[in-house]
């Protein structure tokens, strides 16, 4: 599989990892290199691990995995996308106040953004993919997305704080609704 291939794959599975950090930069009162580092090495290191993950149980495993993996990534995203737009609407003392996301929902964020790593993982098996060298792109290039994602959300998020937490809490529940949609045949 070529430079370009592996690459493009990257992004695809970044994106939903990006979409996330949009949603915490707009929760962050303030921006913090802690806040932003923190989401970029747990999303980076799940996007890289995943697909090892997924290669190693691939011949065993891989009809269990792929038959839930929807779901899980559905019901994460779906019920911390809700919890955004519950504190949307709530004081204005968040976690995030202080630029940190508390760890549960940092390993929640990580496994939910992931699944699909997981799958394509499973597909390196049956394919010629240097799976060491694939896992090192997949979470650097989220590193660096996620990083840019919390950046661009918080500058959108200190001007349009409610609206923007509403917005975000609903587009991670469109993720998830689409990664279940696109997984069960309906779309």
């Amino acid at each position: 599989m070529s430079f370009l291939t592996l690459f493009l794959i990257a992004v695809g599975l970044s994106a939903d990892a990006f979409a996330v950090a949009l949603g915490k930069g707009l929760q962050m009162r303030r921006l913090s290199a802690q806040g932003v580092l923190a989401l970029a090495i747990t999303f980076g290191l799940f996007q890289g691990l995943m697909p090892v993950l997924g290669w190693a149980v691939a011949t065993g495993f891989s009809d269990y995995v792929t038959s839930v993996d929807h779901w899980i990534a559905f019901g994460l995203l779906a019920v911390i996308g809700a919890k955004m737009i519950w504190e949307a609407f709530g004081d204005d003392e968040g976690d995030e106040g202080d630029g940190r996301v508390p760890f549960v929902e940092l390993m929640v964020l990580g496994v939910a953004t992931s699944i699909d790593a997981l799958a394509v993982g499973i597909s390196f098996a049956f394919l010629d993919v240097s799976v060491a060298f694939a896992a090192v792109l997949i979470g650097v290039t989220t590193f660096v997305l996620t990083a840019v994602g919390v950046f661009l959300g918080h500058r959108a998020g200190v001007r349009f704080r409610g609206p923007a937490e509403v917005v975000g809490g609903l587009v991670l529940i469109g993720i998830g609704l689409k990664i279940l949609l696109e997984h069960t045949g309906v779309v």
